[in-house]
């Protein structure tokens, strides 16, 4: 069984504003293992992005917990808070907006290795060159500015930077939905890559069902806040349950067969309880396992009941 690095335990993000309140994320619970890449997926406002924000120390949780490597990080000192962000690094959706504009790409991409005092200012040519190589971009880009390169180069660049100090956890918000369909492809593909060479284990944050589907090992669905449904993403076609689930699974663009609408529009409601007892009989499951608001009905299956 592959080694945990992080679980969230419960963790609920609310935001208020005078007398009005926004449940963002309610009571997740999510395991991610070394070596493997989690997807989350759903659509917008479903709680993705602020579910990563809290994993990367950016957000604080209302309540909750996330532990790294089985310690909490409410327990953790501000200068422990420092140093276990070396064990997890963040690429974002527009790369240009967490570059500096006036920075060329050696000191771009050598960036966190210099905050953290484990590169001197000579090194940083020969260091620089390398980690372009090894994101298959041209080390003479070395003396570029970012506005030098276009979108799918600087997303290289962005996670060069990103696994320069070696983090045990990369995390992907939305990392390819600003590029074309082929510079998309172009990052899975290098992710792929990277994960098999470093071990990295990967948080990938998407929308697209199609894409999170044939890239991650596992999956978790999230609507309005909630993880709906959890599962091995090799086995999403077949055994999906949930009705969100299905729905983003109807919304996947096919030149065979065209989404059926009201499958696509039904409203979202989670399956009741007679269902997934039903299931869990069916499967020779010893018990229900309650993980937060999910049932088990399978080796690695979760689902949302009501």
């Amino acid at each position: 069984m592959a080694k945990i690095l992080l679980e969230t335990n419960e963790l609920q993000k609310e935001y208020r504003k005078k007398r009005r309140s926004l449940l963002a994320v309610n009571h997740v619970d999510l395991k991610v293992e070394e070596g493997r890449t989690l997807g989350i997926v759903g659509e917008s406002g479903s709680g993705k992005s602020t579910l990563v924000r809290m994993m990367a120390q950016l957000e604080k949780p209302t309540s909750g917990e996330i532990y790294l490597e089985g310690r909490a990080y409410s327990s953790l000192t501000k200068k422990d808070q420092w140093e276990s962000r070396q064990k997890l690094q963040m690429v974002f959706q527009n790369p240009s907006e967490s570059f500096n504009p006036k920075m060329r790409v050696r000191d771009i991409v050598t960036e966190v290795l210099s905050n953290y005092g484990k590169i001197r200012r000579e090194e940083k040519e020969t260091k620089a060159r390398s980690l372009l190589e090894m994101v298959e971009l041209d080390p003479n880009f070395t003396s570029r500015y970012p506005h030098q390169l276009s979108g799918g180069q600087r997303q290289r660049l962005s996670i060069a930077r990103a696994l320069s100090i070696e983090p045990k956890i990369l995390l992907c918000d939305e990392a390819t939905s600003a590029l074309d369909v082929s510079s998309q492809a172009a990052i899975i593909d290098l992710l792929k890559k990277l994960q098999k060479r470093t071990g990295v284990a990967i948080v990938f944050i998407c929308h697209d069902m199609a894409l999170v589907g044939n890239f991650a090992n596992d999956l978790a669905v999230m609507y309005r806040g909630n993880l709906v449904e959890y599962m091995e993403a090799s086995k999403l076609k077949q055994e999906a349950i949930h009705p969100y689930t299905r729905k983003l699974l109807a919304s996947i663009f096919s030149l065979d067969k065209a989404p059926d609408a009201d499958q696509v529009e039904a409203p979202i409601k989670n399956p009741p309880r007679e269902l997934v007892e039903k299931i869990i009989q069916e499967n020779q499951m010893d018990s229900i396992d309650s993980q937060a608001f999910l049932q088990k009905i399978g080796p690695k299956h979760w689902i949302a009941c009501s």
